[in-house]
């Protein structure tokens, strides 16, 4: 399964930076920083879930989503926003 999963995601990274050379766009550090922590997070929570679920714990896998899979949607909405705010001011 982390074999699967460490290949979505270099797909993934090998992608959008695929497409930002693509639209001659760049993100800073910071951008950086703060999307691969919520992408960390997000990949934390899916195996938690999955684990909680293995092991007849739905409401674990439940809070586990309140904790730290919101927290990671919103880490990868900030990185997102900065970025596309940047690009429309730009172009």
């Amino acid at each position: 399964m982390w074999f699967s999963i460490g290949m979505i995601v270099g797909a993934l990274i090998v992608g959008l930076v695929w497409w930002l050379k693509a639209k001659n766009a760049y993100l800073k550090w910071y951008e950086w920083l703060i999307g691969i922590a919520g992408a960390a997070l997000l990949v934390f929570t899916i195996q938690n879930i999955f684990g909680s679920f293995a092991e007849t714990e739905p409401k674990a896998a439940a809070m586990f989503v309140l904790v730290t899979g919101l927290p990671s949607l919103i880490l990868l909405a900030i990185a997102w926003q900065l970025a596309l705010r940047r690009f429309r001011t730009v172009h």
